[in-house]
């Protein structure tokens, strides 16, 4: 075994887990630990869709999981960390950069914690934010977002507390990405900004000289007044090291303080990397949401209804696209849920096996139970079952809805290939791709495209310990490091049978539902609609 170690830290939704990799992606031992204070529900409120993370359950789970993993093995032979947390999950910190939620005055007060990607308290703003991006009077600041600014994202997310909360207003120097905290954290080098979180969710862009200008925001809302002139101008990859572990850091993970962190990325944009992406290839991350990402080499347009398009968020020198669904594994779960009402346990695995036997559903669902990230942004829409009749089975009803995602899948690979992007070959990571022959064979069938699943268990630990590798000089370059560190494949899926009829009668029902949602929140603001 080489012997130059490397840490992949992959902070999920809800725990962290660390991935401890030879320099040759061969995996020595990984380590998981759930947050506590999420998994007691604590400082959420799903009816209001406000989901916030404390950072001691950051702190406390990575400290937990780098001294397993280094049990069995010499920690002098680690020489780097790499780190992806979710995004956008952005936090209130000090002038010192520290959450504020780590002083005691803010020790449980939500606003002052992490707000999680899932987080969609903040419609009013994202939509604030983009009616003045069109207003005619500037350049689109949304155009490299995809055109729509979405409520998950940065921005929307600081201008939702700072409007809501004065004590977090009087006291947020600025506030902080997860993926860029923990390497500040470890380093102790500050505000120090990852190209992947700024150009995906907080508009940076090369073009207008980094952030949109302060006038811009200004215009937003008066309250993000000096906010940018507290943030960045540059950003940097994640194969760049932000520096060393401090004295406290080495010695609380029981590191050396020669060990090299990594900038920070994005959680789905490192499982890209740890797929081994290459130009003209999309990995589909695929668990409780989706996220797809696209690398090439030139792009140049402006793609519709998107997640971003930022030069480096994978790749150095090459450009990384976002995309992805709000639900997926979720709504399978959901519908386990409500089957189990009672205390009648419902199998998903049983759910499936009754499923596929059957030969098609008469049923047609749509997959926006948690809004729609793309293409095309809009968190209002709301997901339905059609053509219920008293015929109806709890397997076909599961088939409909396994159906409808891999049909929103297809809306978005549709939607790149209209844009003039050549997608050549897909890869597939995450728990749904390694643990549900039924819905990947859904998706193949449906996209009419061979899926490759990755070997890799934890591909986006892997992405961030391959990041690490580079950073640290394990390797001259980022390429270097996926070419020697990828896992390969396990499992190959062909398409075997045509949906194209299906799909035009998701895309009709999707049109006329979406008509009728927007017709609604019109009608009946009180609803949780904006208009």
């Amino acid at each position: 075994m080489p012997n130059e170690l490397l840490i992949g830290l992959d902070f999920g939704t809800d725990s962290v887990r660390a991935l401890l990799a030879a320099s040759d992606g061969t995996p020595v031992a990984e380590s998981v630990c759930p947050y506590p204070r999420w998994s007691e529900g604590k400082y959420c409120d799903p009816a209001s869709n406000q989901f916030r993370q404390h950072p001691l359950d950051y702190i406390e789970g990575m400290e937990t999981v780098v001294r397993a993993v280094l049990k069995e093995c010499d920690p002098h032979r680690v020489r780097g960390i790499g780190v992806d947390t979710t995004g956008s999950t952005p936090c209130a910190v000090d002038v010192l950069g520290r959450p504020l939620a780590l002083d005691p005055r803010f020790s449980e007060n939500p606003d002052a914690m992490f707000l999680l990607w899932k987080d969609h308290t903040a419609l009013e703003e994202a939509a604030r934010i983009n009616e003045t991006a069109k207003n005619g009077k500037g350049p689109d600041y949304t155009a490299y977002e995809g055109g729509t600014y979405s409520c998950e994202w940065f921005w929307s997310k600081i201008l939702y507390v700072l409007k809501r909360d004065r004590a977090i207003r009087e006291n947020a120097h600025h506030f902080l990405e997860h993926c860029d905290w923990i390497p500040a954290l470890l380093t102790g080098v500050g505000n120090r900004a990852g190209r992947c979180a700024a150009g995906h969710k907080a508009m940076w862009h090369e073009s207008w000289g980094g952030l949109p200008p302060e006038e811009f925001f200004v215009s937003v809302d008066p309250l993000l007044r000096g906010m940018r002139g507290r943030l960045y101008s540059e950003t940097y990859t994640a194969d760049i090291p932000v520096g060393t572990l401090t004295p406290e850091w080495a010695e609380r993970l029981g590191l050396s303080t020669e060990v090299v962190v990594a900038g920070g990325a994005i959680d789905c944009h490192a499982g890209a990397l740890g797929a081994g992406i290459e130009a003209n290839q999309m990995v589909k991350v695929m668990g409780t949401s989706t996220c797809d990402l696209i690398v090439a080499p030139h792009v140049n347009k402006c793609i519709r209804g998107i997640c971003g398009q930022v030069d480096g968020s994978i790749l150095p020198g090459l450009i990384g696209m976002e995309a992805g669904q709000a639900a997926f594994g979720d709504i399978y779960s959901w519908f386990r849920r409500l089957l189990s009402y009672g205390g009648n346990e419902v199998s998903l695995e049983q759910l499936e096996r009754d499923a596929a036997l059957l030969e098609d559903s008469s049923l047609t669902a749509l997959d926006w139970m948690n809004g729609r990230r793309t293409p095309d942004a809009d968190p209002l829409l709301q997901g339905a079952i059609l053509g219920i009749g008293l015929g109806a089975t709890a397997p076909m009803i599961y088939r409909a809805l396994v159906e409808s995602t891999a049909f929103g899948a297809r809306a978005i690979l549709e939607r790149f290939l209209e844009e003039g992007l050549a997608i050549q070959e897909i890869k597939a990571i995450g728990g749904i791709a390694r643990k549900s022959p039924f819905v990947m064979q859904f998706c193949a069938d449906v996209l009419g495209r061979t899926i490759s699943v990755v070997k890799s268990e934890q591909a986006c630990a892997l992405g961030s310990a391959m990041y690490a590798a580079a950073a640290s000089g394990v390797y001259p370059d980022l390429a270097s490091a996926v070419s020697a560190m990828n896992s390969g494949f396990d499992a190959v899926y062909l398409p075997r049978k045509n949906y194209d009829e299906r799909y035009r009668r998701y895309r009709l029902w999707g049109a006329a539902a979406e008509q009728l949602c927007h017709s609604s929140f019109s009608v009946f603001p009180g609803s949780g609609g904006i208009g």
